[in-house]
């Protein structure tokens, strides 16, 4: 890992940036792709799944024997981690719910907000190096207690053209109501325009590499909503003398084995912190089964030292992290002033993997600096704000002459007289 000693603030930008492709290196590729499916539906599906991932789909939705068949394939043990997992995503998310917002603004004019499901959804489930099944739980949870009616999931098939057994355990416990065994731009360009096996949905949630990302905004130009643009994972820790080195060691490479593009970043205001992250880090990459994976994301990644608190925190805000760990003494000063992150681990014990599975938090966030404007996936990501108003004849007499000045002044005549035409019958 590159080490930064007192980085002056001109040079911020240059440090902090993702190691991410910009939009243009592969806009070209995803705007072709969106053409051909939306053209020409499954068989487009299809020819991408056999270009991109090296296996022909001939059937591309789920069968009910596939779902029977895996629930055969996972391990009583996994299946109990899964209900843990489950139970406090549910619980977390539960509590998010929200009543209705009544006010009665002025006399007579009663105003109200109601929340509604968004109907159809559709969940992207990475499934190439490694298999997410918790984003499923991240996402179909949150969409049932929603109450969206038509949950849509597509993940990419395996060599054999299949899916990750655990994916479709997840899915099926979940509540997902189709699968589909399709991933990438592909997948995206099926739920933005519907084929034959995919349905069009109304909005796309999930992460994905960064073909996924651009996909997504694309989808939005052919009126399909998306969660946020949540690209390759990243974490940073601000960690001083009071930090588990080992800990913070662990942390980074949690994040760095997700993918060689996938960034981690330590700031300390302690020099000798940073060389013990810097030897357990050499150290615990060795016993990773994805060690390779984890070696290239370290490349990207940076140990910035800072000689104070402030320093750090202006730094962090600056880079807006997905995932943010807070190992420090003064842990109240980051909680209380941090402005841009996804989502906050507090704590030598908490570790971000907690966040990933099973705190009951939700995991799809916000990556490459779009804290800064984006929320994570929580219940509301799920529904829309309604508003109603009912107006007495008492109300319109009250609004109704204010309504009459400030339309004439913006010159739309018709709209005054909706006003004018109804005060002159209360007359």
């Amino acid at each position: 890992m590159k080490k930064i000693y007192n980085p002056n603030r001109e040079s911020w930008a240059e440090i902090l940036k993702r190691p991410t492709k910009t939009v243009a290196d592969i806009e070209a590729t995803v705007l072709e792709v969106f053409k051909e499916v939306q053209k020409d539906g499954d068989q487009a599906i299809q020819k991408y799944t056999k270009k991109f991932d090296g296996v022909r789909t001939d059937q591309i939705v789920v069968s009910q024997e596939e779902l029977s068949t895996a629930n055969t394939l996972v391990s009583e043990e996994l299946k109990n981690a899964i209900q843990v997992a489950k139970g406090n995503i549910e619980r977390f998310h539960e509590a998010q719910k929200t009543t209705q917002v009544r006010v009665e603004t002025t006399t007579g004019v009663d105003c109200w907000q109601e929340k509604r499901p968004i109907q159809k959804v559709g969940l992207y489930i990475p499934g190439g190096t490694a298999p997410l099944f918790s984003t499923i739980l991240m996402l179909a949870i949150p969409a049932n207690i929603a109450g969206c009616s038509e949950i849509v999931l597509c993940s990419p098939p395996n060599n054999e053209g299949k899916i990750h057994p655990a994916i479709l355990y997840t899915a099926n416990l979940c509540g997902v109501t189709k699968i589909c065994k399709v991933g990438g731009i592909q997948a995206v360009a099926g739920l933005t325009f519907g084929t034959d096996s995919i349905p069009k949905v109304y909005k796309i949630f999930g992460p994905g590499n960064q073909y996924v990302t651009v996909a997504k905004q694309l989808a939005t130009q052919f009126g399909v909503a998306i969660d946020m643009p949540a690209g390759p994972s990243e974490l940073l820790v601000v960690a001083d003398t009071s930090a588990n080195a080992a800990f913070v060691a662990s942390d980074l490479l949690s994040q760095a084995e997700h993918g060689k593009d996938s960034q981690v970043i330590l700031v300390s205001t302690s020099k000798e912190l940073i060389a013990e992250v810097e030897k357990e880090v050499d150290a615990q990459l060795q016993q990773l089964p994805r060690m390779e994976i984890a070696k290239a994301a370290i490349k990207n990644s940076k140990l910035v030292y800072v000689e104070n608190d402030q320093i750090a925190l202006e730094l962090i805000n600056e880079y807006g992290p997905e995932h943010f760990i807070v190992c420090v003494e003064d842990e109240n000063y980051y909680i209380s002033h941090i402005e841009n992150a996804g989502s906050v681990f507090i704590g030598n014990y908490t570790p971000e993997s907690a966040g990933d599975y099973a705190s009951g938090t939700n995991h799809t966030l916000p990556t490459n600096g779009y804290a800064k404007q984006y929320s994570g996936v929580h219940l509301d990501s799920f529904m829309k704000a309604m508003t109603f108003q009912k107006i007495s004849k008492e109300g319109i007499k009250e609004i109704g002459e204010a309504i009459e000045i400030m339309a004439e002044a913006e010159g739309l005549q018709a709209h005054k007289n909706a006003v004018t035409l109804r005060l002159d019958s209360l007359k």
